[in-house]
């Protein structure tokens, strides 16, 4: 799947990313209880569109800025009128 045709609110089967940016991971409290952290990175696909992606906790670690990720069973959501992809609650994420 391409960034130009991801849709909020939808899953999709897989994405494949370059990541060109990452932010220092912050703590938020959750809707339910406890804290998380999550990091935003933004990552682009072969056409050269971006798009704001989402890590928390563990996977914050498994991706630095410059390498390609696969995100499988990924979720997209819109925040502040941003597209924002994740890997959900049954997505991965992968390094290629």
């Amino acid at each position: 799947m391409k960034i130009s045709e991801l849709m909020a609110n939808e899953s999709f089967d897989e994405i494949t990313l370059t990541i060109t940016g990452k932010s220092d991971p912050r703590e938020v409290l959750r809707k339910f209880g406890g804290a998380a952290l999550v990091c935003d990175l933004t990552g682009e696909d072969e056409d050269g569109d971006t798009v704001q992606v989402v890590l928390w906790n563990n996977d914050i670690d498994l991706v630095d800025e410059g390498e390609k990720i696969l995100i499988t069973d990924g979720w997209v959501k819109e925040w502040d009128g941003q597209l924002q992809v994740s890997t959900g609650r049954n997505g991965r994420i992968t390094k290629i």
